[in-house]
C-alpha cells in the first residue's frame, strides 16, 4: 500500500468507492485473495496532492495499492513479468535453487502450462514468506488460468491450477505473511465458481464511471488537448452523453476529433457511442434510434395514454412512481414494437434492443449476459426492448443445458427486480403470447404494468391507424373520398396489414410516374393483397392478451365484463386445437 497511513481518512477519501473496498477488506486482515471483475480495461484514477493522474488497472494496483510490496508479480498465459528488476532477479535466483533441489532446467526457461507456473509460484511465495516479504500477485485473464465449469468437464492442467488457487485462498501463512492475490476477468461468471464462492475469496466489481468520474475525466483530458473550435458540447454536457462509455473511450472520441480536427459535435457523439456500445456488448445490444414519438400512434389510446404518462413523470425525475417494466401484448401486427420505439422517442431516453446472448460454448452464455447487464446500469436512463420475449428469456429449466437457462433466468430475474434501477432500466418484454412468460419475470415487482394491443375495433380507429401508417412512411394524407373508399374496403387489417398495402400503393404510384398514390393505386393495392390468415392463433393471442392485461381501461369493449373463467375456458379450447393444428 503507499506510503501514506492506511488509517488515514484522507487515504480512504482519495480512492475509487471499489479500491476503498478492496482497501478496508485487505487491511481487515479477512482475505489474502481478491477477484476483480467488470470494467477492468479501462484507466483509474490515482488523486495525489497536486492533481490527479489515470492509469491502468495493472500499474495501479503496482503503484498505489502495492505500491509497498517488497515483491510485485504479475501473470497470465502470456508469461509472468515482475514489478522490478531486483523483483526478477531474485525470482530468477530462486529458481536455480529449486532447479538445483529438483533436478529440472526452469532457470532457463518457465513452463508454457499454467498449473506449472503456479506450482512453482506457490514454492516461491512460501520460501519469500520464510523470509518475511511482503508480497503482491496478478493473474490477469484468470478466466483462462480457472475457467468455469464442471470438474468432471475439465481438463486435468486446468484442474490442478484450480487446486493450488483454493490452496492459496485458504492458507492463514498467507494473510499474517502479508502476501495478496488479485485475480482479473471481465467476466465473473466466466471465472470458476469454486474460486469466487469460496469464503476466503472477496469478489469486488469494478464499475463503469459514474457521470461525476466521466467529467474529472473529462477535464484532465481536456487540459492536454482542448476540444477543436466549432464543438457544440461542452465538459458537462460530454459527460452527460457519455453514459455507458469508459475513460479509454472517452480518451478515443477526443483524441479522434482533436486530431482530425473535426469539431465535436451531438450528432457526432450520438454514432460513435452507438458504434462503441454495441461492439463494447459484443453486439448483443443494438440502439433503437427512433424518430417517432407517441403522437405517431393510432389506436389503443388507454396504452398510450399510461405510456405518456410514464414520459411525463420521467422527464420531471418522479422515477419513483414508474414501474419496473412493461409486458407489452397482443396479436401480431397491433405495432407493439413501434409504440414501444415511440415511447422512446417521447422520454428522449436511449433505447437498445437485446439481442440473442445465447451461445453454445460452456459459460459464454452467462458472461455475455453479464456484459450487457452492466452496461445497462451504466447507460441508465434507458429502455430495454425484448422482442419475443417468451422465447428470448427462457425460464427455470434447466433440462438438456447444464444448467444454462435456470442461470441465465436468475440473473435477469434478479437484475429486473433490483428497485434501485427503477426508472432507470425500463423493461419492456414484447411478446404474442405473454401466457408462455415466466411469472417470476412478468410479477408485481418486476414487469408489472401489462399493456395489452388490439386491432382496431371501429371506423374511426381505423381512419385513425391509416392516417398514422401514412405518416410513419412519410405519405401524404389522402383526400376525404379516398379515406373513405379505404374504409369501406379494407376489412379488419391489422396496422402492419395495411402499412403493408400502402407500401404497395405507392409502387404502383411510381412505376405509372405518378406525384402520389391516388384512389386507383389504393384500389388495385386492396384488392391484390391477401392478409395472412390463421384464425385459430389470432383468436388465442387476443385471448391470452386480454387475461394478460391489468387494467380494465385498455380493453375492447367486448372482453370487459365477459366472465374471466368462461375466456380462461375459450382459450384452452384454442390452445389444444392450435397444437392439434400444429400436429397435424
Amino acid at each position: 500500500m503507499p506510503a501514506t497511513s492506511p488509517t488515514s481518512a484522507n487515504y480512504l477519501e482519495a480512492l475509487t468507492a471499489w479500491a476503498r473496498e478492496f482497501s478496508e477488506k485487505y487491511y481487515s486482515r479477512s482475505f489474502a485473495m481478491f477477484v476483480l471483475y467488470g470494467n477492468v480495461r479501462d484507466f483509474v484514477p490515482i488523486r495525489k496532492p497536486d492533481g490527479v493522474d489515470f492509469v491502468a488497472l495493472d500499474e495501479f494496483l503496482s503503484g498505489a495499492l502495492f505500491g509497498q510490496r517488497d515483491l510485485m508479480l504479475h501473470y497470465d498465459r502470456g508469461g509472468l513479468s515482475f514489478g522490478s528488476a531486483e523483483s526478477q532477479s531474485d525470482f530468477r535466483h530462486a529458481l536455480e535453487g529449486y532447479d538445483s533441489y529438483h533436478a529440472t532446467t526452469y532457470a532457463q526457461g518457465i513452463p508454457r502450462n499454467p498449473d506449472a507456473v503456479l506450482n512453482l509460484l506457490d514454492n516461491y511465495l512460501r520460501l519469500r514468506i520464510a523470509d518475511g516479504k511482503k508480497i503482491g500477485l496478478v493473474i490477469d485473464f484468470a478466466e483462462t488460468i480457472a475457467p468455469a465449469g464442471d470438474l468432471s468437464s475439465m481438463s486435468a492442467e486446468d484442474r490442478n491450477s484450480l487446486v493450488i488457487l483454493k490452496r492459496w485462498a485458504r492458507n492463514p501463512s498467507f494473510l499474517n505473511a502479508d502476501v495478496t492475490i488479485c485475480l482479473i476477468s471481465e467476466n465473473q461468471i466466466e471465472l470458476n465458481q469454486g474460486i469466487v464462492q469460496n469464503p476466503g475469496v472477496s469478489a469486488i466489481s469494478i464499475p463503469l464511471p459514474d457521470e461525476a468520474e466521466r467529467l474529472e475525466f473529462i477535464r484532465w483530458q481536456l487540459k492536454k488537448q482542448p476540444l477543436p473550435p466549432g464543438s457544440d458540447v461542452n465538459e458537462s454536457t460530454l459527460a452527460k452523453l457519455g453514459a455507458g462509455l469508459k475513460r479509454v473511450q472517452l480518451q478515443s472520441l477526443i483524441a479522434h476529433a482533436v486530431q482530425n480536427r473535426q469539431p465535436l459535435t451531438m450528432k457526432f457523439i450520438g454514432q460513435q457511442k452507438k458504434d462503441l456500445i454495441e461492439a463494447e456488448s459484443g453486439g448483443l445490444l443494438e440502439f433503437v434510434q427512433s424518430r417517432f414519438d407517441l403522437s405517431y400512434v393510432a389506436g389503443n389510446d388507454q396504452a398510450k395514454r399510461k405510456l405518456k404518462d410514464a414520459a411525463t413523470a420521467i422527464r420531471a425525475g418522479n422515477t419513483n412512481v414508474l414501474p419496473m417494466g412493461y409486458v407489452i401484448c397482443g396479436p401480431v401486427g397491433t405495432g407493439k414494437t413501434f409504440i414501444t420505439t415511440c415511447f422512446a422517442g417521447e422520454v428522449g431516453i436511449p433505447a437498445v434492443t437485446l439481442k440473442n446472448f445465447r451461445s453454445m460454448w460452456q459459460g459464454v452464455t452467462e458472461g455475455n449476459l453479464e456484459r450487457v447487464l452492466n452496461l445497462l446500469k451504466a447507460m441508465s436512463p434507458i429502455a430495454v426492448i425484448v422482442d419475443e420475449a417468451d422465447a428470448q428469456l427462457g425460464d427455470r429449466s434447466s433440462s438438456g443445458d447444464s444448467g444454462v437457462s435456470n442461470r441465465v433466468f436468475a440473473q435477469i430475474a434478479q437484475f429486473m427486480g433490483n428497485t434501485e434501477y427503477r426508472g432507470k432500466v425500463i423493461w419492456f418484454l414484447l411478446t404474442c403470447r405473454p401466457d408462455l412468460l415466466p411469472v417470476d419475470l412478468k410479477r408485481q415487482g418486476r414487469a408489472e404494468e401489462h399493456i395489452a394491443l388490439f386491432y382496431p375495433d371501429t371506423p374511426e380507429e381505423r381512419l385513425a391507424l391509416l392516417r398514422a401508417m401514412q405518416k410513419k412512411i412519410g405519405m401524404s394524407l389522402f383526400p376525404a373520398d379516398v379515406e373513405k373508399f379505404f374504409l369501406s374496403n379494407s376489412g379488419t387489417l391489422s396496422g402492419a396489414d395495411i402499412e403493408a398495402v400502402l407500401v404497395r400503393s405507392q409502387l404502383a404510384s411510381a412505376l405509372r410516374n405518378k406525384s402520389s398514390v391516388d384512389r386507383e393505386d389504393l384500389k388495385s393495392a386492396l384488392e391484390d393483397f391477401i392478409p395472412p390468415y390463421y384464425p385459430t392463433e389470432i383468436d388465442l393471442q387476443n385471448l391470452v392478451a386480454v387475461l394478460e392485461c391489468t387494467s380494465k381501461s385498455l380493453l375492447p369493449e367486448q372482453y370487459r365484463n365477459v366472465e374471466r373463467s368462461q375466456l380462461i375456458r375459450r382459450a384452452n379450447e384454442l390452445f389444444a386445437l392450435s397444437r392439434q393444428t400444429g400436429q397435424e
